[in-house]
């Protein structure tokens, strides 16, 4: 039986998946955990769920003595470990076929030549037409050498209407000069609309839903503002250490790895005003309005906090701290927790402090956005009925469970009239099916369909780096982090930061 597509199928129809055209993906940097871990298995994820065109090519560029078939088995290896949906035989056949491999260093001129080469074969052979993602899951000091290469071989552009398009990887630089000068490099190459600067976290189910849930209901919209909120917490705690990457992560520390991009991408996602669309280009409007309104304190010393974790106890197991982790200097000053006061100056937020905190070796591993309400104005209640009962709340959670909850007081069963805190719990693996795509699959299909509201611009990068500077600066100069127990939730100046201002941290 032949299938036969209607033409004039309404493009809208909620029933059609959008399926990414002919196309190639370049991955540098395939031996990493990134690419092992994450990259790999969601290109398999996505082939399964027939959102990849027959004529997909995946080719592979290291320095490794592989040839086609030796990549191609450490692709099987890696989506057979950690892809989320099942194994099958014939979606694996068809898209080994377009496996390639490219050996070389990124200062190799005849490596990219034999690239170029590999990708007109692709071309040809597979059909992907000339549209090419080259996806950089390499250290930002190779960022300039590969697109460099890459503008040298003609890749970078193509003679006919087929699209060239670049993936990077965080970090976007270690400060604003940094970016600056990153996010040049990479302009001259390519034009801003081909730059996709990867934040896994904005592909979470929760995040976008956070959009859905404020703008699609008329539930929440009304009391968003400072009238009714409190303040706002976004958390995202971590209850691993460093494990083997002191290499990259001494030196970088939390604020710069989580809070610069993930943090300050959740507080602009839930301050930001009603997009006139959810285009990319309004969708980051609105979040650079947020972010050009965002200022630190005046105090950084009462209003920030570092930590570096020490040995403790970690799910009933006894765990070093990071100074005693390989490969960490004795004297590393490396915050491995940051906690930030800021303000966003609008009508909607003024006078609303949003609290972000980050860290590693902490309690449980969740991230979360809490948007705390102020209490009632008057409770007609004895004062012993409301001892129990704090502040109402929706929490956005992000990771391990996706979904949300909405903390709010009711009257306890029984003849006395006592009030306690209860919650409704929301989550997607209960209300829906379909499982939740991974990030990282939504992710590459968005760059393969040249589909942007997920990926931040460079201006974005930039005005991060110019709220985190000044903070980054004034921790350079004031001694060590501050030592907290493994397996606690950071050290006490974090606890005094909100202390000062009458509130306290939410225990996730």
């Amino acid at each position: 039986m032949t299938l036969v597509v209607n033409p004039l199928r309404d493009p809208r129809d909620r029933r059609l998946p959008r399926i990414a055209g002919p196309c190639g993906l370049v991955v540098f940097g395939v031996t990493g955990d990134l690419a092992r871990k994450k990259i790999m298995p969601a290109i398999y994820d996505l082939a399964n769920r027939g959102l990849l065109p027959p004529s997909f090519g995946l080719v592979g560029f290291a320095r490794r003595e592989w040839a086609d078939q030796d990549f191609a088995q450490i692709v099987h290896d890696a989506v057979r470990e950690h892809a989320r949906t099942e194994f099958r035989e014939d979606v694996w056949a068809q898209l080994s076929e377009g496996i390639r491999f490219v050996m070389g260093d990124f200062d190799d001129d005849n490596a990219f030549d034999e690239l170029a080469h590999t990708l007109s074969q692709l071309d040809a052979m597979r059909g992907t037409r000339g549209n090419h993602a080259f996806y950089l899951s390499i250290p930002p000091r190779f960022f300039g050498t590969v697109v460099q290469q890459l503008s040298r071989c003609g890749l970078a552009e193509s003679e006919t209407d087929a699209w060239r398009r670049v993936v990077i990887e965080k970090p976007f630089g270690h400060d604003l000069e940094s970016a600056e000068a990153l996010n040049s490099v990479v302009d001259e190459v390519f034009p801003p609309e081909a730059v996709f600067r990867i934040d896994h976290y904005l592909g979470k189910e929760t995040v976008q839903n956070m959009l859905a849930i404020r703008f699609a209901n008329n539930l929440y919209e009304p009391i968003w503002n400072s009238n009714y909120v409190d303040h706002v917490q976004i958390t995202m705690a971590e209850d691993i250490g460093i494990g083997s990457r002191a290499g990259y992560y001494d030196g970088i520390g939390a604020a710069r790895d989580v809070m610069q991009n993930h943090l300050l991408q959740l507080l602009a996602l839930t301050a930001m005003e009603e997009p006139v669309s959810f285009d990319a280009e309004s969708v980051r409007r609105e979040k650079e309005k947020v972010l050009s309104a965002v200022s630190l304190p005046r105090r950084l010393e009462l209003h920030s906090a570092r930590g570096q974790y020490a040995e403790g106890w970690q799910g009933g197991v006894p765990v070093q701290g990071y100074l005693q982790e390989d490969g960490v200097p004795d004297d590393s000053r490396t915050e491995t927790y940051a906690a930030l006061r800021l303000d966003v100056n609008t009508r909607r937020w003024a006078g609303v402090p949003f609290y972000l905190r980050t860290g590693k070796r902490l309690g449980r591993r969740v991230t979360e956005v809490a948007v705390v309400f102020k209490k009632a104005p008057h409770q007609p209640f004895a004062q012993s009925a409301t001892e129990e009962l704090s502040n109402n709340a929706v929490v956005f959670r992000v990771q391990p469970d996706e979904g949300m909850t909405v903390r709010f007081g009711s009257k306890v069963p029984g003849t006395a009239l006592e009030l306690r805190d209860v919650t409704m719990d929301f989550q997607y693996g209960d209300s829906f099916s379909e499982a939740s795509p991974e990030a990282y699959e939504r992710l590459i299909l968005d760059v393969l369909l040249g589909d942007p509201p997920l990926f931040p611009r460079h201006r974005e990068v930039e005005m991060g780096w110019r709220i985190l500077d000044p903070v980054l600066d004034y921790w350079a100069d004031h001694g060590r982090p501050e030592q907290y127990a493994s397996g606690g939730w950071g050290p006490q100046s974090a606890y005094e930061m909100l202390a000062r201002d009458g509130r306290s941290w939410r225990r996730p």
